[in-house]
């Protein structure tokens, strides 16, 4: 498996997935749908619109990374609309443009884009100074992954939260067309 391999189709599905709640919410909430992008978890947690952001930003920072590109200036806007969420938090739309910015960004990859020499030394500072020495196979697996998923099931925890109807099958809908004939529950 190529990090290429791994990462685009995962963040693909789990990106339309996102979109997917979103839209539920609005259709199921219509009201209240904006409103949702300020609701948090925990007092000291980002709210809903700034995991959202986070969730794309993971993609963004990996694509560029693993390519050995420099980071674009519409990534620092991203990290600003993220960290400042909280004052700003956009509207559904907007977020809803985010992700297809991303899509797009998956979709314009080469087949090859992410891979190379996955011992190939990375080091990646976070905010708050520290610096992490990782291979690219690690920071793939170890960094990458985690830290999408996390905002990832952060929005989905937050949209719950408030009353979207969501569940298993709005998680996973990537899979259904590997669901074996006849096994599916009441069909």
């Amino acid at each position: 498996m190529t990090l290429t391999n791994l990462l685009v189709p995962t963040y693909s599905h789990m990106l339309k997935t996102l979109s997917d709640w979103l839209a539920k919410a609005e259709t199921q909430m219509p009201d209240k749908a904006e409103a949702m992008l300020l609701a948090r978890l925990a007092p000291d947690m980002f709210p809903l619109s700034t995991q959202i952001r986070f969730t794309c930003l993971q993609v963004q920072e990996a694509v560029y990374r693993l390519q050995g590109k420099a980071f674009p200036a519409s990534f620092e806007e991203l990290v600003n609309e993220g960290r400042n969420a909280a004052d700003k938090p956009g509207t559904i739309a907007t977020a809803q443009m985010r992700i297809e910015e991303c899509l797009t960004l998956l979709r314009t990859l080469a087949p090859d884009a992410l891979d190379g020499d996955e011992s190939r030394p990375i080091a990646h500072e976070i905010p708050n100074g520290m610096i992490f020495d990782l291979t690219a196979e690690q920071y793939a697996r170890d960094w990458a992954l985690p830290q999408f998923y996390f905002h990832l099931m952060t929005a989905y925890a937050i949209l719950r939260s408030e009353g979207v109807a969501l569940g298993k099958a709005d998680y996973i809908p990537h899979m259904f067309p590997f669901i074996r004939p006849g096994t599916m529950p009441g069909g």
